[in-house]
């Protein structure tokens, strides 16, 4: 019985180890500046209205090849 006690300790004191090591690690991490996040959101927002525009654009061009094809038989 002791044992498990014992156990049970060292479990909580190695989870306070732990909880106390990721504070110490968050502590070390660079955040972005507000103009970086700002910066790099334009440039996520242009390329994705850009690629979606490409895609259907494509897509237009498939359906009217598509008809096309399966008008002529």
């Amino acid at each position: 019985m002791s044992e498990n006690v014992a156990a049970k300790k060292e479990q909580k004191s190695g989870l306070a180890t732990f909880i106390e090591g990721v504070k110490v690690e968050f502590n070390k991490i660079k955040w972005p500046s507000r103009e970086d996040i700002v910066k790099q959101t334009t440039a996520v927002v242009v390329i994705s209205v850009i690629v979606g525009a490409i895609i259907a654009v494509f897509d237009y061009g498939f359906g009217y090849l598509v008809n096309f094809i399966t008008s002529i038989g």
